[in-house]
């Protein structure tokens, strides 16, 4: 058994139940938990770096090979998604240290911290469709803690629409599982990818490939199921929102990638087309909610919504180029939107405010928390030289070069909507006159900023080095349309 495949989910499972005996103990909490998101971290990028020198691993628990045992698979696509868990649950932990309340901390905020990256790390590296929706639901049972933490009467009121809509969407799943299972026999991702090529009833496996995706369009809050998430994620703490809005919706889009370029391939004229329709509708009315509203929170949260139309138009191009561009473009807005969640903490740190006609000034007072906020914010609207520029520019040209005229304008436009609604955050909060007290303005931000430098760093990073990372993009992309190597890897054939 290849330890290391498995340790991503296995280390944060161990820890976060060993942090369940120590709730009342913060210190030691916040030790504890210090050195494993650390050692979390460095175990990711290793293991990146093996997969990407020697190629995909495969972890067999009990010894019982694919597809009759519980198989982890760590390829390319996966470990990269695990990096980027790791790099934004470190910088996630680090601000809650100077954040969260101790009333938080004593009600299992770490252990469930913990829990979620055991459920989120475990959907990217398992090779089972049943166990994807395990891990799911761990991610979800811990997400439901999470955001109800704090007990505020919003927070709960709208928590009760986020753990409604997937209830909904877990009963589909496993309705998906049990018919798929029934026409093919299998639920190994490797087997149900070489079952599948030799079927000829392509009419039964579009409706499950449907179903599917509805289910994982719920969980990435594509059109029209995203309603649940713009409420749901405003109420709680910055730390939480920002974990929430960097990686949990991403495990939706994952799933959708991983099973529509492994399992369903067969008929991407009907499939694929139907996603890419989604991807345009789902950027539009995500940033026709963005611009339509005045709080800092609620904005950022609509975005989550219009960028995850751009990963899905990717899949939906279905192109090496435009597969690699998607993959560019989760890394990057994975770091920035997370930054985003977090400079919406630190602001309201200091104004006690999210409303932006209540707010104003903060470039006077916190210049270093407005400019480092400025460039994420370009960023995130696809300026140049920064990684939102980069990670879009693929999608666009492989639409133009596709003939997908519709999309790639809807794709322009819905940029030029997301800079609008970014400036208007920093000509509110930052730029305008000051709104916040004296005695406010001097309360400091650097601790809280240390956290949020790294990955205002990591979006320049993924700007000014484009040519290697999208290097290794296509490298994932090539290595996601050629299925016959994950399928000789887990297979072993």
């Amino acid at each position: 058994m290849n330890s290391l495949v498995i340790m991503p989910v296995l280390l944060p499972f161990l820890i976060g139940t060993i942090l369940i005996f120590f709730a009342k103990k913060h210190q030691i909490q916040r030790v504890i938990s210090g050195i494993t998101m650390s050692a979390l971290l460095i175990i990711s990028v290793v293991l990146a770096v093996v997969v990407y020198q020697e190629g995909i691993q495969v972890s067999e628990l009990g010894s019982w090979e694919a597809p009759f045992g519980i198989i982890f698979v760590a390829d390319m696509f996966a470990t990269m998604m695990v990096v980027l868990s790791g790099i934004v649950g470190f910088s996630c932990l680090f601000f809650a240290y100077k954040t969260i309340t101790p009333v938080r901390e004593k009600y299992y905020f770490y252990p469930f911290y913990f829990f979620l990256l055991t459920g989120v790390n475990g959907a990217f590296l398992t090779g089972d469709l049943f166990n994807l929706f395990v891990f799911f639901e761990v991610m979800l049972l811990a997400s439901y803690i999470l955001i109800v933490h704090g007990n505020s009467a919003y927070q709960l009121r709208e928590s009760f629409k986020y753990v409604a809509i997937n209830i909904f969407a877990s009963i589909f799943f496993i309705v998906g599982v049990a018919y798929i299972y029934a026409a093919t026999g299998t639920l190994n991702f490797a087997h149900l990818a070489e079952r599948i090529a030799e079927m000829e009833q392509t009419g039964v496996l579009n409706v499950i490939a449907i179903l599917l995706l509805l289910v994982f369009a719920m969980k990435g809050a594509l059109f029209p199921l995203y309603f649940w998430l713009p409420r749901s994620y405003y109420g709680p703490p910055a730390a939480i929102a920002a974990l929430f809005g960097g990686l949990l919706t991403k495990v939706g889009i994952y799933a959708i990638i991983r099973t529509f370029t492994l399992i369903f391939n067969h008929d991407p004229t009907f499939t694929h087309n139907i996603i890419l329709a989604l991807a345009g509708f789902t950027m539009l009315f995500g940033v026709l909610g963005a611009v339509s509203q005045f709080d800092f929170k609620r904005i950022l949260s609509y975005h989550i919504i219009s960028q995850v139309g751009y990963m899905v138009m990717g899949l939906g191009l279905f192109t090496p180029l435009a597969i690699a561009g998607a993959i560019y473009y989760i890394a990057h807005h994975i770091i920035v939107k997370a930054a985003l969640f977090l400079f919406a903490g630190a602001a309201q740190k200091v104004t006690g405010e999210t409303d932006l006609k209540k707010m104003g000034g903060l470039l006077k007072t916190h210049p270093w928390m407005a400019w480092l906020f400025f460039i994420s914010a370009i960023s995130l609207a696809g300026i140049p030289p920064l990684s939102g520029f980069f990670s879009k520019f693929p999608l666009i040209l492989s639409g133009f070069e596709e003939g997908r005229y519709v999309i790639v304008t809807v794709a322009l436009i819905v940029g030029l909507l997301t800079l609008f609604s970014m400036m208007k955050i920093f000509m509110y909060a930052f730029w305008g006159e000051q709104k916040h007290t004296e005695e406010q303005a001097k309360i400091p931000v650097r601790s809280v900023l240390l956290p949020i430098a790294p990955l205002v760093a990591l979006t320049i990073i993924l700007g000014f080095g484009a040519e290697p990372i999208f290097s290794y993009s296509m490298e994932i992309a090539e290595e996601l349309l050629e299925p016959s190597v994950y399928i000789q890897s887990v297979l072993k054939e």
